[in-house]
C-alpha cells in the first residue's frame, strides 16, 4: 500500500473491497449458527519481505484465518513458509494463503503447501499462451527478454527460452537482461540495447510502474518493436503507450472487459458503477471471483476453521456465468479460460471499452477455455 507499487496495491484492494461487498449483499458467509458479513483488512507490507512476515504475525496475532496477497512472489514464498510453521506450531490458530498474483510456477509444483492456493494462472501458463500467439506471428524473428530480477522475472525468461524453443525455434534469443525490481527510474538505455539488437519483439513480465515506465519509455525513443507482456493491460500502461501501443503491445489475462456476453458485461457494469473514476478502471475478475469462491467453500464446509475450508477449496467449482473455473487438488492451482489479446483504439473492432478512460483497449486475439491452459504439476502435496 506504499512504496513504489503502492498504486497496485490499491488496485488489488478495489478488487478485493468489491468482491467482499458483492458476498456480504448476498447474506454473506451461511454458516449452522447463521450469515456472517466478510471483513477486509489492509495490511502495508510495503513490497518487502521483512515487512510482510511481519504483517503476518500480526495477523496472527488477530486470528485472522485468511491471508491474501500476491504481488511479488519472493514475499508469496515467504509467506508460505511461515504460514506452514505457524500452521505446525499452533493448529489453534491456522492460516490459510490465498495467492491472486504470485505467478512463480514452483509455488504449485515443488514449493507446494496445503495451505496456499493460487487463484492466478502461473508463470508457465501465461507464456504458453503467449507462445502460441508468436508461433503465428511469422514477423518476429529476434526476440529480445527483460524482466525484473527476482523469481518470478527469472521465470519468465527460462519459460520463455523453453516455450520458443518447442513452437519457434527459428526465432533468435538476442538479449536476455534484468533489472533491480522497482529502482529504474529510466528505462530508456534498456530501450537503447533493444533497439541495438535488432529484436523484433521484446519478452516481459514486467508488472506496476516497472511496466509502465518501461512502455513510457519505449514511446519516447520511438521503438517500433511488438511487446509481449504478462500485464500490457495493466494500470496506467495502456495510457503511456497510447498510439505507440497499437498493434504492438500483447497481454494475456484471465478476463478482460472487451471478453463480451451478458453475463460479462454486466459484472463489469456492476464494478464500474461502484468505482466510477476513470482512473479506477481496472477491474481484475480473479480477485472477486477468489473471495466469492471462499465464501462458497465456507458455506460448502459450513465452517469458517481454515482448516476444513481448505479442504472444501480442493476442487471446488465455481462459475459466475461467464467464467467457469476449478481448483485443482493436486497442487491448488485454479484452472480458468486465458485470454490473449491486443492494444487498439476504442471503437476498433473487437474493442467497446477502453482502459481507464485512456482512449486505448484490448481486443482478443486467443480465448483458451479452461481445459486448454491445464499444465502438469511436480507437486507433491503433504495434507494435515
Amino acid at each position: 500500500m506504499s512504496g513504489p507499487f503502492a498504486n497496485a496495491g490499491a488496485a488489488v484492494e478495489r478488487n478485493l473491497r468489491f468482491g467482499v461487498e458483492q458476498v456480504n449483499a448476498h447474506g454473506g458467509v451461511k454458516l449452522a449458527d447463521g450469515a456472517h458479513p466478510f471483513e477486509l483488512v489492509v495490511l502495508d507490507s510495503k513490497g518487502g519481505t521483512e515487512e510482510a512476515l511481519t504483517q503476518l504475525r500480526a495477523a496472527a496475532d488477530r486470528h485472522i484465518g485468511y491471508i491474501m496477497q500476491g504481488n511479488s512472489s519472493a514475499v508469496a514464498a515467504a509467506l508460505i513458509g511461515a504460514i506452514d510453521k505457524q500452521n505446525s506450531r499452533e493448529p489453534g490458530n491456522r492460516e490459510l494463503f490465498l495467492n491472486y498474483s504470485a505467478d512463480d510456477p514452483a509455488l504449485t509444483n515443488a514449493n507446494c503447501s496445503f495451505w496456499h492456493f493460487r487463484f492466478d494462472a502461473h508463470a508457465g501458463m501465461r507464456m504458453d499462451a503467449l507462445a502460441d500467439v508468436i508461433q503465428r506471428d511469422k514477423a518476429v524473428k529476434k526476440v529480445y527478454l527483460l524482466n525484473q530480477d527476482y523469481s518470478f522475472g527469472h521465470d519468465v525468461s527460462s519459460l520463455a527460452r523453453s516455450a520458443l524453443a518447442v513452437k519457434r525455434p527459428d526465432i533468435a534469443v538476442v538479449g536476455d537482461e534484468f533489472h533491480p525490481i522497482g529502482r529504474v527510474k529510466d528505462f530508456a538505455p534498456y530501450i537503447a540495447k533493444i533497439r541495438a539488437s535488432g529484436a523484433d519483439a521484446v519478452i516481459t513480465g514486467n508488472w506496476g510502474n516497472d511496466l509502465t515506465l518501461l512502455v513510457k519509455a519505449a514511446r519516447e525513443q520511438g521503438l517500433d518493436t511488438r511487446f509481449y507482456t504478462f500485464y500490457g493491460n495493466s494500470l496506467g500502461a495502456p495510457a503511456a503507450l497510447g498510439d505507440a501501443g497499437v498493434g504492438h503491445v500483447i497481454a494475456v489475462a484471465d478476463w478482460h472487459p472487451n471478453v463480451g456476453g451478458a453475463a460479462s458485461d454486466a459484472w463489469y457494469g456492476a464494478f464500474r458503477a461502484r468505482f466510477p473514476a476513470a482512473q479506477d478502471d481496472y477491474p481484475v475478475l480473479r480477485m472477486p471471483l477468489m473471495i466469492e469462491t471462499l465464501a462458497a467453500a465456507m458455506t460448502r464446509a459450513g465452517s469458517a476453521d481454515p482448516t476444513a475450508v481448505a479442504k472444501a477449496l480442493e476442487g471446488i467449482r465455481f462459475d459466475n456465468g461467464f467464467h467457469a473455473s476449478w481448483m485443482r487438488a493436486d497442487d491448488h492451482q485454479l484452472i480458468q479460460p486465458l485470454y490473449v489479446m491486443e492494444m487498439a483504439k476504442a471503437g476498433a473492432p473487437g474493442v467497446r471499452f477502453d482502459n481507464e478512460g485512456s482512449g486505448y483497449g484490448f481486443r482478443t486475439v486467443l480465448a483458451l477455455p479452461p481445459g486448454r491452459t491445464v499444465v502438469p504439476t511436480v507437486c507433491k502435496m503433504q495434507r494435515p
